[in-house]
């Protein structure tokens, strides 16, 4: 699909429409243009790694919200194998932008979670922007509660920007809907890994995020609010959007030094989208990796490391100076 290119992408687009006209003008006029081919193409590829090498926060989270980059239903598909979707939380309907179901990862059969958003406008409201509602929680935590009874590991892909706020959601309760999955996740007797696949947003990505691994792409985000939330609070203007993002160390790499992720998944140069590919197959890895891992642990010692890791959660030592 074609999409408009990020204002900091637009060096290199420039170029490749240069290269393009060089490319064309050589076809037209029959004229050798070998030499200036290879060294635009060379000049090119410099300034992408230039660019794409040193993001800011700010770059980073649009990134994460690229409409391109791969989706939860992408990897189900293609980072799994026999997903059978479910639907409904038995309590009041089926919540389009929370998919979940069960499938085979390696040689593990598992259930799976995640947040889906949409590629387009009529897509979009489907998926209700990837902002599930109360019955998209309760059905992840019908299905994660199933995986318990089988003995099932449970794999949740986060992507949001957070939970619907609207006024149906605030009537079927969602905050009690997020917490109930908060508390439960907290002693599923199954393991349970989280990967951060895009946007993680707040207490939307809390209500699937609790887990024994938390797996980060590398051009993905993980915050308590949105950068413009806090650039709104703070600066009084969403403006300062970029400041806030680079405040709120929301990057993988700057939450991996805080100990609040575990591993942090390389991307292809520009993001996953531009591997689509790669970056599905680098999931299925990681997670099957963990999962392997994970399953050689005894419950008991599972469930106690698990509160440990989030009884660490914010933990610092001020040295004196």
């Amino acid at each position: 699909m074609k999409v408009q290119p990020l204002e900091f992408e637009k060096p290199i687009v420039e170029l490749e429409e240069k290269l393009e006209d060089l490319k064309k003008h050589s076809r037209i006029h029959d004229i050798d243009f070998d030499a200036e081919v290879r060294r635009m193409e060379a000049k090119i590829e410099q300034t992408r790694r230039d660019i794409y090498m040193n993001l800011t926060a700010w770059q980073r989270v649009q990134i994460a919200r690229h409409v391109a980059r791969p989706f939860a239903l992408d990897y189900f598909m293609r980072s799994f194998t026999d997903f059978m979707e479910i639907h409904g939380d038995r309590l009041f309907g089926d919540d389009k932008a929370m998919p979940a179901g069960f499938a085979m990862a390696g040689g593990h059969r598992c259930a799976v979670i995640g947040h889906q958003k949409g590629r387009d406008t009529k897509e979009n409201l489907m998926r209700n922007f990837g902002s599930a509602h109360p019955e998209g929680y309760r059905k992840a935590l019908r299905l994660m509660r199933l995986a318990e009874k089988f003995k099932l590991p449970v794999v949740a892909l986060i992507d949001t920007p957070g939970a619907y706020p609207g006024v149906g959601a605030e009537e079927r309760h969602i905050s009690e809907a997020i917490a109930v999955n908060i508390r439960e996740m907290m002693v599923l007797r199954t393991p349970v890994v989280a990967v951060v696949i895009g946007e993680g947003g707040s207490g939307g990505a809390l209500g699937i995020g609790v887990a024994d691994r938390v797996l980060m792409f590398e051009n993905s985000y993980y915050s308590v609010i949105s950068p413009e939330g806090c650039a709104a609070i703070l600066w009084k203007h969403r403006n300062q959007a970029a400041a806030a993002a680079e405040a709120l160390k929301l990057t993988a790499h700057d939450l991996e030094k805080l100990k609040l992720v575990d591993e942090v998944l390389p991307e292809p140069l520009g993001g996953a989208h531009q591997d689509p590919q790669r970056a599905m197959a680098d999931l299925q890895k990681a997670v099957v990796k963990h999962l392997k891992e994970l399953s050689a642990v005894p419950i008991d010692k599972l469930l106690a490391d698990r509160y440990q890791k989030y009884r660490r959660v914010g933990e610092y030592i001020e040295a004196a100076k």
